[in-house]
């Protein structure tokens, strides 16, 4: 991927680990019923994601992030 689509991945992954957490933090309200969406699961998903588009942005400037030798 190049640098805008790394950016924009980055930015809408962000965007949803900030809101998931938000929504998964929320109180449960008994009388709407049940969550249908795993807000949690979903969060720790986005920020994995997150993660790994940081590595893979400071890899397009040129640092080298795995291991020596390759």
């Amino acid at each position: 991927m190049d640098l805008p689509t790394t950016l924009a991945a980055l930015a809408a992954s962000l965007g949803l680990t900030v809101f998931a957490g938000w929504r998964g933090a929320r109180p449960p309200d008994f009388l709407k019923g049940p969550r249908m969406i795993p807000w949690r699961p979903l969060m720790a998903a986005a920020a994995t994601a997150s993660l790994i588009l940081l590595v893979h942005l400071v890899n397009l400037f040129g640092v080298t992030t795995g291991p020596p030798g390759r």
